[in-house]
């Protein structure tokens, strides 16, 4: 069954462009959720360590490009459009100018490959409450689904595995430990949308990375965790494992984060300035694989998945050893589960929030 799209939206998380901003995007994020003041003011060092600038906005900006320049090269005159969660441009925003430009159905492109509630969920979440704010005339939005087993996902982060390996002394490139990270998640979590669901999908993608890199053996961490140490969290931490790793006598360590798409604050903080300190420390070579960012890959990945549902064919996916976990969206659905489309559903039905901005 094909279907037909008048415009391509990629919606995000998104992040501060300058010091001004960055309590409020991290109010906005942290909304509901009572952190205190102290720990939002110590995250806020991390961003203005950087001038107070998120990378994620200027790359998928840059990733918008590729996928216009790649819709060009196929003689292609489809709008991309740009909206976030979190941060300007919001998605409420987006939305209503697509409205006003005579968008009246589009396909939505996020910039997370993983099932689970933060990764799919709570972006049917955005759409639906951004279709909510605009109103009945609101184009329709149809998210396309997770991609973590896309081949050319997997070729991206195995070729920075490869780029990484490179950068080693040469006398440590044959014993370098593969270690992926992703992001943490509280254990109530992991469940949400399905038994273990993203982190088995996290499990399934680096196994398949690993072999593409030419690794038979790998660790899969976590990294990013936040609120109170009596909540546990996804285990064990990539700080943690790097100290098991050196009192094991581990010399190099290649770290691919296999859970960001993009180089933002939790890959240029937590593993290029944070881990990467801990390593010299230890007396640990340490190299850090490349996320996707903008690579023309990256704009032919999307539209591939866009491809999938107006073509009506397979969905692309590398065929590993184990079976495919919960992959969500299939070429004609929507929703990873049926708790995920009640959560749209009532995210649909709420009245916009007057502090989403």
């Amino acid at each position: 069954m094909t279907e037909d799209f008048d415009a391509l939206l990629l919606l995000s998380f998104g992040g501060p462009e300058g010091p001004e901003q960055v309590m409020p995007f991290l109010e906005n994020v942290t909304r509901g959720r009572g952190i205190p003041r102290e720990r939002l003011e110590s995250v806020a060092e991390h961003y203005l360590h950087f001038g107070g600038i998120s990378p994620i906005n200027r790359i998928n900006r840059e990733l918008i490009d590729a996928i216009r320049a790649e819709l060009g090269d196929r003689g292609e005159n489809l709008p991309v459009y740009f909206g976030n969660r979190n941060w300007h441009p919001f998605i409420e925003d987006t939305v209503a100018q697509m409205q006003a430009d005579g968008i009246r159905r589009a396909a939505v492109f996020s910039t997370s490959a993983w099932g689970g509630y933060s990764g799919c969920t709570q972006y049917q979440e955005d759409i639906a409450r951004a279709r909510g704010a605009v109103g009945d005339d609101a184009p329709e939005l149809q998210k396309l689904r997770q991609y973590f087993d896309h081949p050319l996902l997997i070729e991206m982060f195995a070729d920075g595995v490869v780029d990484a390996v490179a950068k080693l002394p040469e006398e440590l490139r044959a014993q370098a430990r593969l270690v992926f990270t992703a992001h943490s998640i509280p254990l109530r979590a992991v469940d949400r949308c399905g038994p273990s669901l993203y982190p088995r999908q996290v499990g399934y993608s680096a196994s398949l990375i690993a072999a593409a890199a030419g690794f038979d053996d790998y660790d899969v961490v976590w990294q990013s965790r936040s609120g109170p140490p009596q909540v546990p969290w996804l285990e064990p931490d990539v700080g943690d494992h790097l100290a098991v790793l050196a009192e094991s006598g581990v010399k190099a360590v290649v770290v691919c984060p296999v859970g960001f798409v993009a180089d933002h604050i939790e890959v240029i903080w937590d593993l290029d300035s944070e881990l990467a300190e801990q390593a010299a420390d230890l007396g640990v070579a340490l190299a850090r694989a490349t996320t996707p960012n903008a690579q023309s890959r990256f704009a032919r990945l999307a539209l591939d998945l866009l491809d999938e549902v107006r073509q009506g064919r397979e969905a692309s996916r590398v065929v590993g050893a184990e079976p495919v976990p919960g992959y969500g969206s299939s070429v004609n659905g929507r929703f990873c589960t049926a708790e995920c489309e009640a959560s749209a559903a009532a995210a649909a039905s709420a009245r916009p929030s007057s502090g989403s901005r």
